[in-house]
């Protein structure tokens, strides 16, 4: 529906120590016009640069601190509003390299009165400094 906007642009940088990055962060917004309980994100998937990112190295954050993918599935009480931008943390060795990078981001939504799955996605190039 929003697809376009899932990823936030120049949000694209490298997180930790400078001389030695852990990983890579960006910023998107939710897919689904009425906002969401955090349970009901089934899947976040990242692409970088035609690499997919596991699972397990994909970390979230509204604002209310980070959370896996796992432990969103039980984080009943918080909300992914519609417009509000959410931290996407990846655990990369080395962040990414200074210059262009193609990420790719798919979400898949339960939503309550829809029989089957929402599902968004967005792609663009994006710098890291």
């Amino acid at each position: 529906m929003f697809d376009k906007y899932l990823i936030v642009d120049d949000s694209l940088r490298n997180v930790g120590p400078a001389d030695a990055p852990n990983g890579f962060a960006f910023e998107a917004k939710l897919g689904y016009y009425r906002g969401l309980g955090l349970s009901m994100v089934e899947a976040l998937d990242v692409t970088v640069d035609g690499e997919a990112i596991p699972r397990e190295a994909i970390r979230f954050d509204e604002g209310n601190g980070p959370l896996s993918l796992d432990e969103m599935e039980t984080a009943f009480d918080r909300r992914w509003p519609f417009g509000a931008s959410a931290t996407i943390t990846v655990e990369h060795s080395g962040g990414l390299a200074p210059g262009e990078h193609k990420l790719e981001f798919l979400q898949r939504l339960r939503v309550s009165y829809m029989p089957f799955p929402s599902i968004n996605s967005d792609a663009k190039t994006l710098t890291v400094a």
